[in-house]
């Protein structure tokens, strides 16, 4: 059985009265959510609350699901709304490029924990790290509709298809947004890698 039937499996026992199912289906995606959310709000505990709230109204809607998109497109989708309005009803704006920067600069992330292998020396932790920097500022400066639409795609792995399901819209669109959202995040690590303008990823 594949994940999309399973899925539908635990669906079908929510919809009999089985709340332990949706449990199942909350533990499975949880940290999926989460993240996805976290892309758009920004602030854990805030993201923590915009994802239950995704799974109450998820749980409310799931009467009236019927099967015809996989259960995780369906629920991303949910969550992506979950999280627009909340930064609607918040006054809040998408992060701008000079936010991103200051906010990397006050947050780097150091971790000691582990021994050093022999190909990460100092030089090349380093480098990771300013490259990691790099693409999730890149990312995070994105317009919502572009980032939401490689988050999906790099970080979740979703189908072209799928993306569009999430997103409600056509695929063409999708190509064009993880296009479009690639080139951005090459030109900001074109200058990390020394790599030629003209060269396309």
């Amino acid at each position: 059985m594949g994940e999309r039937e399973a899925d539908l499996v635990l669906v079908e026992r929510v919809q009999s009265g089985d709340q332990e199912a949706f449990g199942l289906l909350v533990s499975k995606y949880q940290r999926k959510l989460l993240r996805l959310v976290m892309r758009l709000v920004r602030n854990h505990a805030e993201a923590e609350d915009v994802t239950q709230e995704a799974f109450i109204k998820a749980y409310r809607a799931l009467p009236g699901f019927r099967g015809e998109s996989a259960f995780y497109t369906w629920l991303y989708r949910i969550g992506i709304n979950c999280a627009k309005n909340w930064l609607v009803a918040h006054g809040r704006r998408m992060p701008t490029v000079s936010d991103i920067s200051r906010d990397s600069e006050d947050s780097i992330n150091t971790d000691d924990s582990g021994l050093l292998r022999d190909d990460e020396t100092p030089d090349r932790l380093l480098m990771s790290k300013q490259i990691g920097e790099a693409v999730n500022a890149a990312m995070d400066a994105l317009p919502e509709d572009l980032r939401t639409a490689i988050a999906l795609r790099e970080i979740e792995g979703l189908s072209y298809e799928e993306i569009a399901q999430v997103m409600d819209c056509p695929i063409g669109t999708v190509r064009s947004r993880i296009f479009r959202a690639r080139e951005a995040i090459a030109t900001q690590l074109r200058p990390l890698l020394d790599i030629s303008p003209d060269r396309r990823w």
